[in-house]
């Protein structure tokens, strides 16, 4: 669903930042080889999350769903000489393509790969976090918050994507659709968390900052 104007839309990411080389090879690389490319985040969020995280400049950040490591580098770019960032993913096979656009982006170095079930990953990272990206599976959303809130610095803002659900969430829900249920049910809960505050953006499927306070 597009909640403006397809023409809009155009106008908006033609006036806003170009997309780097690096990121429209690997948004290439991933339409022609990697099933569901419409998973990526894309030139305009993306140029949202660079912008976003250079304005925090985190010293750490975390990514629950890497995919092909579009978002991960574009967030990375904010990152100062000591900062790393930690990304999750449960496809073990998309590990070397992440890798190889890491490297070339030139922030392999501060970009630390974990695979496997981020409900297990998170509890063992011993660190606390100034910026987190939270785009994998829905139905967890509210896990995943409930395991970071209080790996947060002060200040520190939790990103979450795709919290409109094509529009969904204004929708009759069916009983069997766990993710909208769940994105519906996590929209509440961030709104209602007084250890947050959050502002929704419909950009794209819907984005909400939230701010540790």
């Amino acid at each position: 669903m597009h909640f403006i104007s397809e023409a809009l839309e155009s106008y908006a990411t033609f006036h806003s930042e170009e997309e780097p080389v690096i990121l429209k090879e690997l948004a290439r690389e991933t339409h022609l080889k990697i099933l569901r490319p419409r998973m990526l985040s894309g030139h305009f969020q993306g140029r949202l999350l660079s912008i976003l995280s250079k304005l925090l400049r985190p010293k750490t950040i975390l990514e629950i769903g890497t995919y092909t490591g579009y978002s991960a580098i574009c967030l990375a770019e904010g990152l100062p000489d000591n900062g790393e960032l930690h990304t999750i993913d449960v496809n073990e096979e998309l590990f070397e393509l992440q890798r190889k656009y890491f490297d070339k982006s030139g922030y392999g170095n501060k970009i630390i790969q974990h695979t496997g079930n981020a409900l297990e990953i998170i509890p063992a990272l011993h660190k606390n976090f100034d910026l987190v990206f939270i785009d994998a599976d829905k139905h967890n959303y509210s896990i995943y918050f409930d395991l970071i809130i209080e790996k947060m610095n002060k200040g520190g803002v939790i990103l979450s994507d795709n919290v409109l659900w094509s529009g969904k969430v204004l929708e009759h829900v069916n009983p069997n659709d766990k993710s909208t249920i769940a994105l519906i049910e996590y929209n509440k809960k961030l709104k209602e968390d007084n250890r947050i505050e959050t502002v929704l953006l419909p950009v794209r499927d819907g984005l909400t900052l939230s701010r540790v306070k």
